[in-house]
């Protein structure tokens, strides 16, 4: 092999920032899972904002979200981003039919994104970032970074503080809106608020990671090890039937 031949750490580097991309993308669900939490929340509120029918704009909410998972469904693409769509709508409809008031159709998708930054914060005080467990999977590494890879889990730990701060300064912006402002102004705040924090979320995971070791493949060990024990038998086999 020349010296042309030879990775370099340049090469290294760029491959796991392509790996670091190509994880989130999968994790979060790229563009398309945008698109799908942020077009049910649109329709309502802008059906809300022309004609002051909570029902109508309910109902639209929760069909086009409806129609979204069918289409994954056709298309037998992976179907868990529009789910959790589904969900968050479908609670947002009960509640505010229950109470009468449109603005609590974001009330449950608040207290989650609520709920949610603070288990990014708490779980990472705890010594188990969150992010690590979403994204462990994804890279094949489990929870190998927890003991194995310490500047791996600080940067899970980073990471995981940007997404709690992200999200915490959302709802500091919300929910004093959702008391002192109206249903249409709450919602279209709400919707311009959807993408660019998840995006600098996802922006400072990527730094963080980027410049992180690279994660331990412990499928790869897995499959290693049971590699190297059938070998083992089959030597020690091979040797039994030597010696008789």
């Amino acid at each position: 092999m020349t010296s042309l031949d030879k990775p370099t750490e340049e090469t290294s580097a760029d491959d796991a920032r392509a790996v670091t991309e190509a994880a989130l993308f999968e994790a979060f669900g790229g563009v398309r899972g945008m698109v799908e939490t942020v077009v049910p929340g649109l329709l309502f509120v802008t059906i809300f904002t022309i004609n002051k029918d909570l029902h109508l704009s309910a109902i639209a909410a929760l069909a086009v979200s409806l129609v979204l998972v069918v289409v994954r469904l056709v298309m037998k693409d992976t179907v868990k981003h529009a789910f959790s769509g589904v969900f968050g709508v479908a609670f947002g409809v009960v509640f505010a039919m229950m109470t009468g008031n449109a603005k609590d159709f974001y009330l449950p998708g608040m207290l989650y994104t609520l709920g949610l930054g603070l288990a990014y914060i708490v779980t990472t005080l705890c010594g188990v970032p969150l992010i690590g467990l979403i994204l462990g999977p994804v890279f094949k590494e489990n929870l190998s970074w927890r003991t194995r890879n310490p500047g791996r889990k600080k940067a899970y730990a980073k990471a995981s503080y940007a997404w709690g701060t992200i999200l915490l300064a959302k709802c500091a912006i919300l929910f004093p809106l959702y008391w002192w402002a109206d249903t249409a102004q709450l919602g279209w705040v709400l919707v311009a608020l959807k993408i660019p924090p998840f995006l600098l979320a996802v922006y400072l995971t990527w730094v963080f990671l980027a410049k992180a070791p690279a994660p331990i493949d412990v499928f790869a060990e897995m499959e290693a090890e049971e590699k190297a024990a059938e070998e083992r038998e089959r030597q020690a086999a091979a040797a039994r039937s030597a010696e008789q």
